[in-house]
């Protein structure tokens, strides 16, 4: 949302986290598409004509379904977007060698989105993935910065890059990943490069809003914000902050 507010901040934008059941990494199929489904509707109930699924795991478990199944019946002109396929539509152009690492929940990486979306876009690139399920609960439990997150960003630098020496490009395939990002650089060689997703999904959705003049006029412009969360709303605001950068008031929701 961080990046989205500083690309089009014009825009009304409502914020739901759904911290009681996150994170998502480790849940079945159906559980994340029953989870996001219902974040997706409640959304849909406040207003918003166009929801950002801002999960790579729910992008990768949930998406496509609700677009193809969902939306026809919910209302066929609201639009939910996800951030997987417009990273892997600029991600073989970020590589000089070809190769290309993904770093991702459990979710994200066993359902080989990232593999079937980039060859759909650079069917020359290769894609490298590994899991990291330590990586969220460091971030949530605010031990993302401290001196015993160096194990585990370590380890999984170190299994990714044994997969391939020649990788040049390396992609934070989980919205928590960023919060480690001084510590990933410690751990890779020279000459390899690390990119958040942030900006490229507020540069895809720029472009999208473009195309699509339809969505585009019924997005509201009072340049509100408004923060809602599942869970307790003292404890979320505390989280938000650091991933924010600035500080927010929410208030608890339920979803059925």
């Amino acid at each position: 949302m961080k990046e989205l507010e500083k690309a089009l901040p014009q825009y009304d934008y409502l914020y739901l986290g759904d911290n009681a059941r996150a994170p998502y990494g480790t849940r079945s199929f159906d559980t994340v598409y029953e989870y996001t489904l219902q974040a997706v509707k409640w959304l849909f109930d406040q207003g918003c004509p166009l929801v950002i699924l801002a999960c790579n795991t729910a992008s990768a478990k949930a998406l496509r379904n609700i677009q193809q199944k969902e939306l026809p019946k919910i209302d066929p002109a609201k639009r939910v977007l996800g951030v997987i396929r417009p990273t892997a539509e600029i991600a073989g152009n970020l590589t000089k060698t070809g190769n290309i690492g993904i770093l991702g929940t459990q979710g994200t990486v066993s359902s080989h989105s990232y593999i079937l979306e980039l060859q759909k876009f650079f069917p020359d690139v290769t894609v490298y993935q590994e899991a990291c399920p330590m990586w969220v609960p460091l971030v949530e439990n605010n031990e993302h910065d401290k001196p015993g997150a160096d194990y585990f960003v370590k380890q999984h630098i170190d299994n990714l890059l044994g997969y391939c020496p020649k990788m040049d490009a390396v992609f934070l395939a989980c919205t928590h990943y960023p919060l480690l990002l001084d510590k990933i650089k410690q751990y890779i060689p020279e000459g390899m490069r690390v990119f958040e997703q942030g900006s490229i999904v507020a540069e895809s959705l720029v472009h999208y809003l473009e195309r699509h003049p339809e969505m585009r006029n019924r997005l509201s412009t009072g340049a509100a914000r408004n923060f809602t969360t599942t869970d307790e709303a003292g404890t979320f605001d505390k989280q938000a902050a650091v991933f924010y950068g600035k500080m927010v008031s929410s208030r608890r929701i339920e979803l059925l």
